[in-house]
């Protein structure tokens, strides 16, 4: 491969291919690792336009001999996604949902579309694709085909070869084929036709007959075999057809081109309940599988107490938790039906024959679908709960996480395994598809040592000959990649894995389709990407980093790909890839240029690198990868990191010396408040001002008010109650003061002494976004100085601005950890909701109508909406607290002139489209500054703060009137 002509290679597929050419070195280490244990750094990547254009790319690396993987989520486990080739990426534009042909229960996608888009169309109908893993709200179809996926459902679904119909496929030497059930005679004819076509299916014949016997003696009858090549496919059915589409689902990239997939549908029953069942053990949570399988589920999964455990010490849905039954182990099982009534019958009958069963806890049976929503999310959080554990001794890996077994086995099997681990001194948290016999964990293999990887090779083959013993398989989900093909030799044989590899030389007799994986593969050991030869550099940071050691290295290697943040809608991560689709926007993305700074090739200039700094620019601060990430990546503070030392001693641009320093500039011209308002909201001087600041055209900017809070508010009788510090923020003090005048009336009301900071302090936000480190720790100590006397008193500080008071929470401890000053400063810093709620134990003023909440980034990330939610409950207020992302402003990220166009397209996919569903009336709360600007501008409509509604409420006590209308 060395010999590859790679200027030539990029020059051809610029002029051939309708595409994306990408062969930096910043787009080589974006693509460099997935979500399994290895690293390899690409020759380049292409991004087709088009599937025309994917074929042609495939063609073009054919006439120079470059080897081709392919990738769509990027979150293959075992490696299938990592190699010395040209990656294609198919999951940025070749998405299309083609055809839905609803008397056959068909849809036909392109291979980049995700999981949820397609149930999204096909739902309306009442259908749905059976297999359903944990991240179909970010895998793509194709990578579902290449390994062979399921999900929770494939108890009634099978896995993805079970149900894909056809495919329209291109080898790599340019052969376009439509693949799917063919009969001996259609193949005898096609054989006869002969040229490439002919030989292809004269060869698959040849293998087929040759290695049926040995196909039918070894390969296991269990549910759930995803290791190894679908040559069973090849075998005819009863009917005298196969399936030659299914024969090439689960080969891993390593044969064709899929260009469009046709797949099978069953009914999404539009009923459904799930029964809990707690046990005194996972493993007699196992035992009953086979005996609950009789009773007809749709689904059956495991959970066991050490992953809860996880999630508590992560703080990952533990107010789902509350939902378990008692046990220290649970299965989850759900029932579908026609009706609620009929979906329950169905459970209350598994649960009469349950009830009093050795072993069995209790038993909890959820029909509302909220309720359900939540314990699937409780499921689903299993690979990201047992990431980055605190308190872990050993990091925790891929490598032996989906070994399968049959259901009636998986007892028996969990037992030996059990064991097993405790003999290497590993202790995972189990979980998985209990009810087709597979399990999940992620195991602290460590693999940062010489002695680790000896022992975690050890372990493989032990844990290999095991599952054989059993009657199971290396993989029943994930694949082998590079992870698991070595062993397959031990569970199919050596004749077995002699036909995989002529099945691959069939299809790929140059061996240039994902090579080295499942066939000739590298060792499990071989391209660790934290492996014993990672030596990564001390970095001196300013952040200390105290959930990681105090380590910024440890901190940049939390994310382990999970691609969460690939996800469409839902949740705030991650803005920016919303709204470009492009994996370097993602905090993913962002977080693997981080690491490989950390690696130092390609990514060769540590904090001066452009490819860095280029993705950390369209990161928007919104900390939604702090909460939403299930390993807490903390994208916000890696880039205030990043800026600040990749600016040292550089020009910085025009914005952050304009918006990063708004509270000195506010300061300095709130007296004279009408000359900034005169060069902005003018024609002429608007344009040269915006120009100067480095702000977009179109962008209307906040005028300053006459008289700012500070100035125009004065204090009431203190009347002995106790003192609370309403926190002056620069952008409510000095644009739009009228909710720091409710905060303090309804503060009043609820039987505080209100008073403000004696200075006009800050709290540093906007020298977070500009990487301007040493003025945010400066200002922070002026502000605690500036409060010691109000917090020696007992008071706590609460604000309206959660951007401003996210700081005292989240950044003041991460800068000053063992400061006792800004330890009592971030415990008694509260948003004006969390304080009526948790501290002034405020009853609101009944209200009434309907509203829509839309809380800032910040304020759901470090504060959560819970206080705001019960608040506003109390109130009587028919509010919907929406999920619906970021707005797009985050502070200057909306202003700035270059970043104007991905904020409107934030809005528009997220706040904008619910709010043009919304009735022109309904009331909108929003506490963030930025937010309601970007509603005001984009919408003009006026919403709200939670303090306004409140006073507007008091003033009105004796209406029945909904406030803010």
């Amino acid at each position: 491969m060395s010999s590859i002509d790679v200027p030539a290679l990029v020059a051809a597929l610029k002029s051939r291919v309708n595409g994306e050419i990408r062969f930096d070195d910043g787009d080589r280490a974006l693509y460099a690792t997935d979500s399994s244990n290895y690293r390899e750094v690409p020759i380049g990547l292409v991004v087709p336009f088009d599937v025309e254009a994917l074929a042609e790319a495939v063609r073009v690396c054919h006439d120079f001999g470059a080897p081709i993987t392919h990738r769509g989520g990027g979150t293959a486990l075992a490696g299938q996604t990592t190699n010395y080739t040209v990656i294609i990426d198919s999951s940025k534009y070749c998405n299309g949902f083609l055809a839905i042909d609803l008397d056959r229960r068909l849809a036909t996608v392109e291979p980049g579309i995700v999981l949820d888009e397609l149930q999204k169309r096909c739902r309306p109908h009442g259908l749905r694709f059976g297999p359903d893993p944990s991240t179909h709200d970010h895998n793509s179809i194709g990578g579902m085909i290449g390994n062979n996926s399921a999900g929770p459902h494939s108890v009634v679904a099978g896995v993805t070869s079970h149900n894909v119909e056809s495919m329209d496929i291109v080898t790599y030497d340019g052969l376009r084929l439509s693949v799917g059930w063919t009969a001996e005679e259609e193949l005898d004819r096609i054989i006869a036709e002969g040229g490439r076509k002919g030989e292809i299916h004269a060869k698959l014949k040849a293998l087929r007959d040759r290695y049926a016997g040995e196909i039918r003696r070894i390969y296991p009858k269990i549910p759930r075999r995803v290791s190894g090549f679908n040559l069973d496919s090849l075998l005819p059915d009863a009917d005298g057809r196969f399936n030659l589409a299914r024969a090439l689902v689960g080969s891993e990239g390593t044969c064709v081109t899929i260009l469009r997939a046709t797949l099978n549908l069953i009914p999404d029953p539009p009923a459904k309940v799930v029964l809990v069942v707690g046990f005194e053990s996972v493993c007699h949570a196992a035992d009953v599988v086979c005996n609950v399988r009789g009773f007809g589920p749709d689904a059956i999964e495991g959970v066991d107490e050490r992953l809860t455990d996880f999630m508590r010490k992560k703080h990952l849905h533990v107010d789902d938790l509350k939902l378990l039954p008692d046990g220290p182990s649970w299965l989850f099982i759900e029932f579908g039906g026609d009706s609620p009534d009929e979906a329950a019958a169905k459970a209350r009958r598994l649960e009469d024959h349950l009830r009093g069963r050795p072993h069995v806890h209790d038993m909890r049976l959820v029909t509302d679908p909220h309720e359900q929503e939540r314990l699937w999310k409780v499921r689903e959080s299993g690979l990201g709960a047992t990431a980055w554990v605190p308190g872990q001794k050993h990091d925790t890996w891929p490598g032996w996480e989906d070994s399968a077994v049959a259901p009636e086995n998986l007892g028996a099997y969990m037992r030996d395994l059990l064991k097993l681990y405790d003999d290497y001194g590993y202790k995972p948290a189990l979980y998985g598809h209990f009810g087709d016999g597979l399990i999940h964990c992620r195991v602290g293999f460590g693999l940062h040592t010489q002695e680790e990887v000896d022992r975690f090779r050890r372990f493989l083959n032990d844990a290999a000959h095991l599952v054989v013993r059993h009657g199971g398989t290396l993989s029943g989900e994930h694949g082998d990649g590079q992870a698991r093909a070595e062993l397959l030799p031990i569970m199919f044989g050596d004749d077995l894995v002699q036909a995989f590899a002529e099945f691959k030389a069939i299809w790929d007799p140059d061996n240039r389709m994902n090579p080295h994986k499942v066939v000739h593969p590298y060792a499990a050991d071989q391209q660790l990407r934290l492996g014993p030869r990672f030596k990564p550099p001390h970095l001196e940071s300013v952040f200390t980093y105290p959930e990681d050691g105090g380590s910024l290295t440890h901190a940049l290697l939390r994310c382990v790909g999970v691609g969460k943040c690939r996800r469409h809608e839902g949740g705030t991560m991650c803005p920016s890839f919303r709204a470009t689709r492009e994996e370097r926007h993602s905090t993913r993305g962002r977080a693997r240029l981080l690491q490989e700074m950390l690696q130092g090739d390609p990514i060769r200039d540590g904090w001066r690198d452009e490819a860095i700094h280029d993705a950390l620019h369209l990161c928007l601060g919104c900390k939604g990868c702090k909460a939403d990430c299930p390993v807490n990546v903390d994208m916000a503070t890696y880039k205030a990191e990043f800026l600040h030392h990749h600016y040292q001693h550089r020009h910085r641009p025009r914005a952050a010396w304009s918006m990063g320093l708004i509270h000195r500039w506010a300061r300095l011209l709130a007296p004279v408040w009408w000359a900034p308002n005169l060069a902005t909201q003018t024609p002429v001087f608007g344009r040269l001002s915006r120009a100067a600041a480095g702000i977009a055209p179109q962008r209307p900017v906040p005028t300053f008010a006459a008289k700012t809070f500070r100035r125009s508010w004065k204090p009431g009788p203190d009347r002995g109650r106790p003192p609370v510090v309403l926190w002056t923020d620069s952008f409510n003090n000095h644009f739009t003061p009228e909710p720091l005048f409710a905060a303090a009336e309804v503060l009043d009301a609820a039987g505080y002494a209100v008073t403000i900071p004696r200075k006009n302090l800050c709290c540093g936000r906007p020298y977070y976004d500009f990487g301007r480190l040493d003025d945010a720790r400066s200002t922070l100590k002026q502000t605690m100085a500036g409060l010691r006397r109000e917090l020696d008193a007992g008071a706590y500080v609460v604000g309206v601005e959660p951007s401003c008071l996210s700081v005292f929470r989240d950044e003041l401890p991460n800068l000053f950890p063992d400061d006792p000053e800004a330890k009592r400063l971030s415990s008694r810093s509260m948003l004006l909701a969390e304080f009526l709620e948790k501290v002034a134990h405020f009853d609101p003023p009944k209200l009434s109508g309907p509203a829509l909440v839309h809380g800032h980034c910040h304020h759901k990330a470090v504060f959560g909406m819970a206080c705001d939610a019960a608040q506003i409950r109390k109130s009587g207020l028919d509010a919907r607290i929406l999920d619906d992302g970021c707005c797009g402003m985050a502070g200057a990220f909306g202003y700035e002139e270059d970043k104007y166009p991905v904020s409107l397209a934030i809005f528009d996919q997220g706040l904008g489209a619910t709010l043009r569903q919304a009735p022109p009336d309904t009331l909108l709360i929003a506490d963030g500054f930025s937010c309601r600007e970007q509603v005001e501008q984009l919408t003009g409509r006026h919403p709200l703060t939670l303090a306004e509604v409140l006073r507007d409420a008091l003033r009105r006590r004796t209406s029945h009137q909904p406030a803010g209308r």
